[in-house]
């Protein structure tokens, strides 16, 4: 029997909450981890990125169960951030966020490094013989020269954040106005058979996926 209960806008609010915060940290550690790829050559450079695009590869649930051994009490990391700083990860918001930024991080990596590769090294060599440092040469001529690439990157971190279902699920639950991302509202109301709500949380969902892209690629094609 389908249960047409009123609507709770509850799993959308935590969504966009837990989406723009993994968003935020896999920019900001994607954009170094990014450079670094971009720009050095070193030992092991190729595993380190092996390692990196895994969640593009590997099934959810498996990522989800390596953050859930990582960051439970059975581990020194678990036990440490718990009994040390008083911090629990597992079964909460936060414990999402972290399953949000693993999935979706490789997605900004991959056209970060692009973009960034693509700059002419002529440029940034110039400005450091004229005296530039190296953190005004990354500010004033790397990032100008690839700002489309790293918005093209953080839309799509923003995306696979959003739709984040697996992992989160493992690390996180399904704790209805605690943990309910809307991936797993959608998955919880066709279970029990609520097809009304499901069709209304996934039409959210979509259209605010298209909305997002299309305002994006207006922006970057200086539409706007």
């Amino acid at each position: 029997m389908i249960n047409m209960h009123a609507f709770n806008p509850a799993p959308i609010y935590l969504t966009f909450k837990i989406s723009i915060v993994a968003t935020l940290f896999s920019v900001f550690i994607g954009f170094w981890i990014a450079l670094l790829l971009a720009k050095k050559v070193f030992p092991g450079r190729h595993l380190l990125d092996a390692i990196i695009m895994q969640p593009l590869t590997m099934p959810p649930t498996v990522l989800g169960y390596y953050l859930l051994v990582l960051l439970g009490r059975g581990s020194f990391v678990g036990r440490f951030l718990e009994d040390e700083l008083g911090i629990s990860l597992v079964f909460t918001w936060k414990g999402a966020v972290i399953a949000a930024v693993i999935a979706s991080m490789p997605l900004f990596i991959k056209p970060a490094r692009a973009a960034l590769e693509g700059v002419d090294r002529n440029l940034e060599n110039a400005a450091r013989l004229l005296g530039r440092s190296e953190f005004k040469v990354l500010s004033t001529i790397t990032v100008p020269l690839s700002w489309k690439g790293l918005v093209a990157g953080a839309v799509l971190a923003f995306a696979r954040a959003t739709g984040e279902f697996g992992a989160t699920l493992m690390v996180a639950g399904n704790i209805p106005l605690k943990t309910q991302t809307l991936s797993i509202a959608i998955y919880d109301a066709v279970q029990s058979g609520d097809m009304y709500l499901a069709n209304i949380l996934v039409l959210i969902i979509t259209v605010f996926s298209i909305f997002t892209v299309y305002i994006v690629n207006r922006y970057t094609d200086g539409k706007f």
